[in-house]
């Protein structure tokens, strides 16, 4: 039950899945022809105890090397029904599927929906997943419902505070999300499932932990500074960044909540070109122009608030006015948002609302990679030219 994958180093993927089961085995069997596995692999298994609440055996194996752009069939546990996965490319163009804040909601199951309709390689959630907000059935039953897409796509996520439902003295904070959602953090040097990287073909994306220790004395601060400047630029010219709360944020919902951790990573991001920047939390949609230090820069990432995936908490519909100048397109409606980087230079950004056809575009943008854009200097990236 509750089945999803999510990426684990290079051309491997980890499946993850529930069962009631307290003896069954954590092994995968997988192949390219359904029904016909030539590979197996064997993992680990994990549970956990929230109050009342025993979670089911929480399984999570490893798979690969895998080929780009293949499909696979699958099954958990040497029994049951069979799965299929596509691998994402290795190379441009990618797409990538982005909502946050998603929760159990028909607004859920339709942006889902609307998701499905999408070719995307990858699903980008920057936190606020089940809203279980401590009725751990709920983390069952958010399982079960994004199932049909989690199976056959990596889902790569970070945590929201509807995660942390830590109970002081009793329960830690984000016990059921760290057991149920693992991420690559090993994989990525990481000493926590809060804050990981990854890369998938030339994009290198780092999911940050709005919920963990971010101050410069932090690990998460200097993790996220040794993870950037590991980033070959010729090799992955996009760089990505996920967090749960908007550092730009001109909705009066959440107003400033991202500022502390703004004024002490900012500067990192600025410094290694980060292109573009996702966060959730807001329920609303909001993209910026390329910005930094809080004014309008052309080598400043662009800034997209995308927390309106589906939320029982309904929409946040009130904003600042006037608009601020870094602000480009605002509005208060369901929906999600897809990336396609087409190539090592321009990459288009969609959003979607719920209200629309799944093609219709409410806000669109092409966006240049800083790579390409002069503001990465020689002795940063040597090999700029190259690219161009």
């Amino acid at each position: 039950m509750q089945v999803h994958i999510s990426l684990a180093g290079d051309n491997r993927m980890r499946i993850s899945w529930v069962t009631d089961d307290k003896s069954a085995h954590s092994t995968v069997e997988y192949g390219t022809s359904p029904g016909k596995y030539s590979a197996k692999s064997r993992g680990e298994s994990t549970s956990y105890k929230y109050l009342f609440y025993s979670s089911g055996k929480i399984h999570h194996t490893i798979i690969g090397p895998l080929e780009p752009n293949t499909v696979y069939f699958y099954r958990c546990g040497g029994q049951g029904v069979e799965y299929q996965l596509k691998t994402p490319p290795d190379q441009f163009p990618i797409t990538f599927a982005v909502a946050g804040d998603l929760g159990q909601t028909g607004w859920t199951e339709s942006t889902l929906d609307h998701i499905d309709q999408c070719k995307y390689d990858v699903h980008l959630l920057p936190g606020d997943l089940s809203y279980a907000d401590y009725m751990q059935h709920r983390w069952d039953t958010f399982g079960e419902l994004v199932e049909p897409l989690a199976s056959s796509r990596p889902w790569m996520v970070t945590q929201g505070n509807h995660e942390k439902e830590s109970i002081p003295l009793l329960v830690d904070g984000f016990a059921s999300y760290n057991s149920r959602w693992k991420m690559p953090y090993e994989e990525s040097e990481s000493s926590s499932n809060l804050y990981y990287s990854f890369e998938v073909a030339g994009a290198h994306i780092v999911m940050l932990g709005s919920y963990a220790d971010y101050d410069e004395y932090s690990d998460q601060y200097h993790w996220l500074k040794a993870d950037l400047a590991k980033v070959d630029r010729a090799k992955t010219p996009w760089l990505l960044v996920l967090l749960h709360v908007p550092w730009y944020n001109s909705n009066k919902a959440h107003q400033g909540e991202g500022d502390d951790m703004k004024a002490a990573m900012e500067p990192l991001l600025y410094d290694a070109k980060v292109d573009l920047v996702l966060a959730g939390h807001v329920h609303a949609y909001e993209r910026s122009k390329r910005v930094h230090n809080g004014n309008s820069d052309p080598c400043g990432p662009v800034y997209i608030t995308i927390g309106d995936g589906g939320n029982k908490e309904g929409l946040a519909s009130k904003y600042i006015d006037p608009q601020p100048k870094w602000s480009a397109f605002r509005e208060a409606s369901f929906g999600h948002g897809e990336i396609q980087i087409v190539n090592s230079t321009h990459a288009f950004w969609s959003w979607h609302r719920n209200d629309d056809d799944e093609p219709v575009r409410s806000d669109s943008i092409w966006i240049n990679s800083l790579v390409s854009s002069g503001c990465l200097s020689e002795q940063k990236f040597g090999a700029r030219k190259s690219l161009l």
